[in-house]
């Protein structure tokens, strides 16, 4: 069975970047597939042969080389892929022949090579969520395809289908399969504009909708369950169930904003943040039970960010926030079986909450969007250049008092 090898070509000119390439290695026969990939010395881990992030890179460059960490893992599992479909068939192959079908699909002709670049693209603009969602649509089309990449001429409406009617008997709900339709729409569509392929409409057949979806929310005395649970001897749920409560206590507080929350973002009684989704600014008076949150995890880490989620600072914060909430939510649910409730309960649920039971302290409609941080309903558009914050705080006040 063949073999694949990711190599690193140093400049011959000192403070230049070298070159990444692979080797193809079949029956003692060595091939190389140049890349365009450049890293310095420095960026480079002979030990793993892998691309390395030192503490000091800047967050262009991390972007830069998280990218071409990525493309390379893209270009290892394509070549992994041909030697698997050779080996399947059976008969007699060689490394020239593995590199003629790596390359006999370029990269700007192929879906797969097309939409790793525009993941590159997403995150050297900084658009981290956005290239999350898009590798995730990438990893599931090819995971259908078994790892063999399609020319972008030869998507059709009958390759969707036969797609859609594969993550059905995979069990995913239709609004993951519709997200991951759209995606990939969004992708086909891209590669049409710059003509890359002809307009074939090949999504017309398929669910590319947003169905409703049930949106979980508690009572007030299903929050004060959770809150009154002991949960001393297990400190991963206590971690866990404080987090929770923490997003709840500052009206419903996205995760990915708690994460990136920094110390210096509370001055005189109040947290000032813009919300990530939608750059938006939000005013939150600091209330005690707040305060009781963070003094608990004082000198728990000493990063510049206010809550223990991401801690290191030598490592990736994006990763470290993943991490972060998915253990969160795999807790919560030990959390929400241990006060008595029957649903599974996630970080976002605390968002539901705050709305929910702010709507049945009758607080209006127009003070619960603009505590939440809501600017695409109409209603809160229209309420949100006369709305003073201190209503916004005297409803999160009086959700607080019933605690």
């Amino acid at each position: 069975m063949a073999s694949i090898k990711v190599k690193y070509r140093p400049s011959a000119t000192n403070s230049k970047e070298g070159s990444i390439y692979y080797q193809v290695i079949h029956k003692r026969t060595v091939r190389q597939i140049r890349t365009d990939f450049r890293v310095f010395d420095t960026e480079w881990d002979k030990e793993t042969s892998s691309v390395r992030i030192m503490p000091e890179t800047s967050e262009n460059r991390k972007r830069y080389l998280l990218s071409v960490a990525e493309r390379i893992g893209w270009d290892i599992r394509r070549l992994q892929a041909i030697i698997a479909q050779c080996d399947r068939q059976g008969g007699k192959y060689s490394a020239d022949n593995i590199i003629e079908k790596f390359n006999g699909q370029m990269d700007g002709q192929s879906l797969f090579g097309f939409m790793q670049g525009v993941i590159g693209q997403l995150k050297q603009l900084g658009k981290v969520r956005t290239s999350e969602t898009y590798t995730a649509a990438l990893a599931s089309f090819m995971k259908f395809r078994e790892g063999q990449d399609i020319l972008l001429c030869e998507i059709d409406s009958d390759t969707m289908m036969l797609y859609e009617a594969w993550l059905k008997s995979k069990g995913i709900c239709p609004n993951s399969t519709s997200f991951y339709m759209r995606i990939l729409r969004a992708v086909y569509n891209r590669a049409v504009e710059k003509e890359l392929t002809e307009q074939k409409y090949p999504f017309k057949h398929v669910y590319t909708g947003i169905g409703k979806t049930v949106k979980r929310a508690l009572p007030l005395k299903a929050i004060k369950r959770i809150k009154e649970l002991d949960l001393t001897l297990k400190p991963h749920l206590d971690y866990a169930r404080d987090m929770f409560l923490f997003s709840f206590y500052t009206r419903g507080m996205s995760f990915i904003d708690m994460a990136y929350l920094k110390k210096s973002d509370l001055k005189n009684g109040v947290i000032i943040y813009r919300r990530r989704k939608t750059g938006q600014q939000l005013t939150i008076k600091w209330e005690k039970c707040m305060e009781d949150i963070i003094a608990k995890y004082d000198g728990y880490s000493t990063s510049q960010y206010l809550l223990p989620i991401i801690t290191n600072p030598c490592a990736d914060e994006r990763t470290q926030y993943r991490n972060a909430i998915s253990r969160i939510n795999v807790a919560m649910k030990e959390v929400a079986r241990l006060a008595g409730l029957n649903m599974p309960l996630t970080m976002h649920c605390a968002r539901h909450c705050w709305a929910s039971i702010a709507k049945s302290k009758n607080i209006p409609l127009s003070v619960i969007s603009e505590g939440m941080g809501h600017d695409s309903e109409e209603t809160t558009r229209i309420y949100l250049a006369s709305l003073d914050t201190n209503v916004v705080d005297k409803a999160n006040s009086l959700i607080l008092k019933g605690l």
